[in-house]
């Protein structure tokens, strides 16, 4: 057999394996074991407004959303805060049930006791200047979101924008049949993976990443870009980041001390 004819035999193979083990994932994520993860954006008035919506947040909307049945909620700022203040705010949902649920927070008494400076606050008064939102769902290879490990004060948000919605997919199926792999061989520790399904940037891959620090987060992207099974991945075609990824935006935070994330 000619090399030229062997190497088309073996992509196409490798191709087919991938698609018949990405699309394995894919039905075992939609079975219900996914998970949503769903990312609120504060964009804040004013830098004196910010100590208000922490205090809100960690005294009464985190505990009640706790009761509602949302296991964690992280609370994080930009490492290096932007011209507008902001903070990120990152709920995990068990299923769209639980995503619900919560959405029924101002209905506990306790809320609106506890956090009435933050949602009595008048219109000359207010908080923030907008709230941005999006929901992701768990892909199939982590569906569920993981919790980092102790001591983590550095994360990465990741957003991973496609030019269409097969081009998403097929960015999706990357990290489903061996990206993820490399990923935590590399020390690249995910918290959670998320397909959007409902908000800004679609379609788009949006992860997390949690870190010791700034040290640990470049020690493991330095070993990631170097590792042989990741170069050979993204040679393969139809996975080269022009052909399946138009933007991508890189976010790094630090965890508030309340912050159950």
């Amino acid at each position: 057999m000619k090399r030229s004819t062997f190497l088309k035999s073996t992509l196409a193979a490798a191709g087919a394996v991938g698609t018949a083990c990405a699309t394995s994932i894919a039905q075992a994520a939609t079975a219900g074991s996914a998970e949503y993860v769903e990312i609120r954006k504060y964009l804040l008035k004013s830098a004196e407004k910010q100590a208000v919506l922490e205090a809100y947040l960690k005294e009464a909307a985190i505990p009640a959303l706790n009761r509602l049945g949302v296991p964690q909620v992280g609370v994080f700022l930009p490492q290096k805060q932007e011209a507008q203040p902001v903070v990120y705010v990152v709920l995990r949902h068990t299923s769209l049930d639980a995503f619900a649920k919560s959405t029924e927070l101002l209905a506990d008494s306790a809320v609106q006791q506890t956090g009435a400076t933050y949602l009595g606050a008048p219109a000359t008064e207010a908080v923030y200047e907008r709230v941005e939102s999006w929901l992701t769902r768990g892909i199939g290879g982590m569906p569920a979101v993981s919790t980092p490990a102790k001591g983590s004060q550095l994360y990465q948000l990741r957003v991973y924008e496609s030019h269409s919605e097969k081009a998403g997919k097929k960015k999706i199926e990357m990290f489903n049949i061996g990206e993820l792999a490399i990923f935590k061989r590399c020390g690249l520790n995910a918290v959670f993976f998320g397909e959007t399904v409902v908000g800004p940037l679609m379609p788009n891959l949006t992860y997390m990443l949690a870190f010791k620090d700034t040290a640990a987060k470049d020690a493991a992207w330095n070993t990631f870009r170097a590792d042989p099974d990741w170069a050979k991945l993204k040679a393969t075609p139809g996975f080269a980041d022009k052909e399946i990824v138009s933007r991508i935006t890189n976010i790094l935070l630090v965890p508030a001390p309340f912050s159950q994330i």
